[in-house]
């Protein structure tokens, strides 16, 4: 291993070291995502949900997904 990328590896280990023992022993208090994470996700799936629920029942659009009647074969050039 190339000395440069071996000391960029060394010092990022030694910064998550850092970082996990920092961790460690400090007490875990709530944030906003072990507060609310679980709610925020669910109310994003039922919004998705209904939104394309609608989209795809009552919206109207016409999606033309069948390819029959609009590919024509053309003459063969030689």
């Amino acid at each position: 291993m190339f000395p440069v990328a071996r000391a960029a590896l060394n010092l990022t280990a030694r910064g998550i070291q850092r970082t996990a023992v920092r961790q460690a022993h400090r007490k875990h208090e709530p944030d906003f995502h072990d507060k609310y994470g679980n709610l925020v996700l669910l109310g994003g799936a039922a919004v998705f949900t209904v939104v394309w629920g609608y989209v795809l029942t009552q919206a109207g659009i016409e999606w033309g997904l069948s390819p029959v009647g609009r590919i024509t074969p053309k003459e063969w050039r030689e």
